[in-house]
């Protein structure tokens, strides 16, 4: 009963369609016919579903508005993406977020931000008051188009379009690629708000074990065989939460499996511009034939101003411009696409990107070290970036850390948050730059976490 809720929560059994077999649906849960005729008996008694005698079951009637929160089976709030978002979002003043993926306020560049804010206010009356062009800022679409040359992706400025955010960015995608029931692939781990959005998208999540190098080539040749996922999500650099990067090798299977199976590729590199310098990227190797770059700014000049952007194929672009303005009539506010230009054309951005990676750095060595005191250790050493993902003493569960540390005002991002199969209850991400030393004072305070375990 609960699983055919589930599906028509999420829409992938639609008003007036047939429900699975009897003897179908009793082999796909393991259970006997007579446990599936007794579910669909008292769906129909709820009025959920309705018997048509000879042809089977289907829905009832119109389905109630989708909940999110409900396309999967509930679980512990905890480990729930949404929850930790709205957490960590909605958090007062004296709230402590360790567990947030963005840097503190007072690490971004508020002077360089005043004086583009400044030389805005002074702009044509068009740029404070009119919609922007389709595609975005044709400057700063030039401007991305030399840096992703820098990086080795050929792309010219009417490949590249603007969006309000990296996460519309992925949305715009979804929406480009994907029908309710396709299936995509991640990695476990993975940004837990990738889970979160394709939730809302309908369809179906398989995910494949990462390791320091890149996903389990094996596991995922075999899961893109078996599956035929029609997206593979993916940070290439400075992998969230894990911190790895990506080698050639794998690099190099990831493209020639995806080119077999015709499976597209989205890499986010948002968190690009934290690396000492540029490694592996899965768009530079592939030319943009079938990988797909997205970024954004928020991670690196200010979460308030958004401005995310998708370098694709032109073809790809085109619909991608037709989609955007059906959706959203425009992508990027023409204001923000202002000011981020300006903040990255005035020669300032480089050397807060440079003084910021030496700091972050300097901060991820103290935090590593303050772990240690407890027994919590790195998964791996990343190469640039603020997130750690660390694997707690034996016998210690990240969620039950999460709740505790939540009543002394924490938020905590527990392993299982990020991970699709729920396979890391003894893993947890820490933001360093977020690492205030009351932190430390709730930990050395947790049941079970003692000083001295290293």
């Amino acid at each position: 009963m609960d699983e055919i809720r589930r599906r028509m929560a999420a829409r992938t059994l639609a008003a007036g369609e047939k429900l699975p077999s009897v003897r179908g649906f009793a082999a796909e849960m393991c259970v006997s016919p007579s446990t599936v005729v007794e579910a669909y008996d008292r769906l129909a008694a709820e009025g959920l579903i309705r018997s048509r005698p000879g042809a089977g079951f289907f829905v009832a009637g119109a389905l109630p508005p989708m909940l999110l929160a409900e396309v999967e089976p509930r679980l512990e709030r905890e480990f729930d993406p949404f929850w930790v978002s709205r957490q960590s979002l909605d958090a007062g003043p004296d709230v402590l977020r360790p567990g947030c993926g963005w840097l503190p306020a007072d690490w971004m560049p508020h002077a360089s931000l005043r004086k583009a804010l400044r030389g805005l206010s002074r702009a044509d009356d068009a740029i404070l008051a009119d919609y922007g062009p389709t595609r975005g800022l044709l400057a700063l679409r030039r401007l991305l188009a030399r840096q992703l040359a820098a990086e080795g992706v050929a792309a010219g400025a009417d490949q590249i379009l603007l969006t309000g955010s990296g996460t519309q960015a992925l949305d715009l995608l979804c929406r480009f690629f994907l029908q309710p029931g396709d299936t995509v692939l991640l990695d476990d781990p993975c940004y837990f708000n990738f889970q979160a959005l394709l939730r809302a998208h309908r369809v179906r999540i398989v995910s494949v074990p990462w390791t320091p190098s890149g996903p389990d080539i094996a596991r995922f040749e075999a899961a893109v065989a078996t599956h035929r996922p029609r997206l593979y999500v993916t940070n290439s650099a400075i992998h969230n939460p894990t911190g790895a990067t990506l080698s050639p090798p794998v690099a190099h299977r990831i493209l020639t499996t995806a080119a077999a199976a015709d499976m597209t590729i989205v890499e986010d590199d948002i968190f690009a511009d934290f690396e000492p310098e540029p490694s592996t990227r899965l768009a530079a190797l592939d030319g943009l034939a079938r990988v797909v770059r997205i970024g954004s700014f928020s991670k690196t000049l200010s979460a308030s101003v958004r401005v995310g952007y998708i370098a694709a194929r032109g073809d790809w672009i085109e619909g991608l411009v037709d989609l955007q303005v059906a959706t959203s009539f425009g992508g990027a506010s023409p204001l923000a696409a202002e000011l981020v230009h300006a903040m990255l054309s005035d020669g300032s951005y480089r050397k807060h990107m440079a003084a910021l990676r030496t700091r972050l750095a300097r901060r991820r060595k103290e935090t590593i070290a303050a772990l240690a005191e407890f027994g919590v250790e790195p998964w791996t050493l990343p190469r640039g970036g603020f997130t750690l993902w660390c694997r707690l003493p034996d016998g210690q569960d990240a969620a039950d850390m999460a709740r505790t540390a939540l009543r002394q005002g924490v938020v905590l991002a527990p392993g299982n948050v990020f991970s699709v199969a729920r396979t890391a209850p003894a893993m947890m991400r820490f933001n360093v730059a977020q690492m205030d030393p009351k932190v430390l004072d709730v930990l050395r305070a947790m049941p079970g976490l003692r000083p001295g375990q290293a």
